[in-house]
């Protein structure tokens, strides 16, 4: 976590240090302190190094659910323009935080310890509301009389304290006491501004209002989560006496509704324990909760422990609470895709096949199960199904950068070097590695094979990519 936060603030500064050279001698405005474009350039700089992190998760079925989460949200957000990226950090403490751009980022402690998903979605309202109503750039420009340097440190400061608050406290004292306690304290009332806003995102969306105040009362017992230390969430989102008397109000003033948890949401929690610890860890503590019925969903514990049987490569079990949850629950993706694993890890091609071909039939447009059919195509040696699966449905997924290198493996066992390196390049680019999409594409363009049509099509991306690398490079001389 330490190195991925590190890379963050480098990146940062790097653009701020920039766009500082042209900060005007008067105004508050924040937009003439960051403008949009420039916050994109750094959101850009942030995905660019979430893509490639060994500490972000890149599971699928997380990462989707998170999204989908957030998008529903940020549906009924008061700024419609702002566009938005969520993503999530594997790391056991409550935290989630918000930054210059749109992007936002949630630990998956926070996820665990939340009691329902609109816990976790009156989280994602508050941080989508710091960004809509651009908080951290109205911070930085209100210390418009400093001098650039502390205005860069305190901008430094923010961004670490959304990510780890034991950090920021040294980045303040380096920037300026006295700009600390004042941004301190202007933090405090941002933080009112976003439970305000946030409420009202989170319950036009379709969520529970009292979910706020339940979550607020979950992290001021942070001491059962953090040995004695509150949550990280709760030491860079003070909470007062004052914020929980004003959400408790507004949940009085609003209509009652009963808002039943959507499935995935306990699903992917029993995923996310799964996955930690040793796998006999994680079977040992599955077990003991189904055995002494110490449960809130038996499902989702059964769920759960099949994917812990499956890291320990005990097939024989993983398969019987797979087949219990056939039995006895409605149909899920999760489960359905877990199927589908489970077959391919016991070497049952053909089952494997009518499994995912069944399911994708139910969930066309679940993305796990279209990596893991193009994946099974692959490893059947049938590249040709994979090529059409995948070019089907980019329509769906058009950034999707694990589509594009499904692809290249594919051109590549069918020989086609052309539309390889081209895939290879596409990949890169929603990566938003530029340099590395180039250096691909220029392979493209050099390839033998590959028709007129397919080598004017490179040679025209060739020079767009190019053409946005000179602004980028531009940009950078400023």
């Amino acid at each position: 976590m330490m190195k991925f936060i590190i890379t963050l603030l480098i990146s940062f500064f790097c653009y701020l240090s920039v766009f500082a050279n042209e900060l005007p001698d008067l105004g508050d405005s924040s937009q003439l302190i960051i403008s949009a474009k420039e916050e994109q350039a750094i959101a850009r700089a942030i995905l660019k190094e979430v893509a490639v992190s060994p500490e972000i998760v890149q599971d699928i079925e997380v990462i989707d659910y998170l999204r989908n989460l957030g998008d529903r949200l940020v549906a009924y957000s008061p700024n419609k323009r702002q566009q938005f990226n969520f993503f999530v950090v594997n790391e056991s403490s409550i935290n989630a935080f918000a930054m210059i751009g749109g992007v936002i980022g949630v630990h998956t402690g926070l996820i665990l310890a939340s009691n329902s998903e609109s816990e976790v979605a009156s989280v994602l309202g508050h941080e989508i509301a710091h960004v809509t109503q651009r908080h951290l750039p109205r911070m930085i420009a209100q210390q418009k009389n400093d001098s650039i340097k502390t205005v860069l440190g305190i901008a430094l400061a923010l961004l670490v304290a959304r990510a780890n608050p034991q950090l920021s406290a040294g980045t303040m004292t380096a920037a300026s006491a006295m700009g600390a306690q004042k941004q301190l304290d202007y933090t405090r009332e941002h933080e009112k501004e976003a439970d305000r806003v946030g409420f009202q995102i989170l319950t036009d969306a379709g969520f529970d209002g009292r979910s706020m105040v339940s979550f607020f009362n979950t992290l001021q017992r942070g001491s059962r989560f953090s040995e004695g230390a509150a949550p990280s969430f709760l030491r860079t989102h003070p909470i007062t006496t004052d914020r929980i008397s004003d959400i408790s109000n507004r949940v009085k003033e609003s209509r009652y509704r009963q808002i039943p948890d959507n499935p995935d949401f306990i699903f992917i929690k029993s995923k996310l324990r799964a996955s930690n610890g040793t796998p006999q860890s994680a079977v040992d503590e599955f077990e003991g909760s189904i055995k002494d019925k110490r449960y809130m969903n038996e499902a989702s514990e059964r769920y759960g422990l099949a994917i812990a049987y499956m890291r320990k490569s005990d097939f024989v079990r993983a398969r019987q609470e797979v087949e219990w949850l056939k039995t006895n629950t409605k149909k899920n993706a999760l489960i359905e895709t877990l199927g589908c694993k489970l077959e391919v890890s016991t070497n049952q091609p053909v089952q494997a096949l009518n499994h995912y071909l069944k399911a994708l039939n139910i969930y066309p447009n679940y993305r796990a199960l279209i990596y893991g059919l193009a994946e099974h195509y692959l490893m059947t040696n049938e590249p040709e199904k994979s090529i059409r699966l995948i070019n089907e449905k980019l329509n769906t997924y058009p950034e999707d950068s694990y589509f594009y290198e499904l692809l290249s493996k594919a051109y590549a066992k069918e020989g086609k070097e052309l539309l390889q390196y081209q895939a290879q390049s596409e990949a890169y680019y929603r990566k938003f590695n530029l340099s590395r999409a180039i250096e691909q594409m220029e392979f493209a363009a050099k390839s033998k094979d590959g028709n007129f049509y397919q080598k004017s099509i490179v040679e025209s991306r060739l020079k767009q990519l190019k053409f946005e690398h000179s602004l980028e490079d531009i940009k950078d001389k400023k």
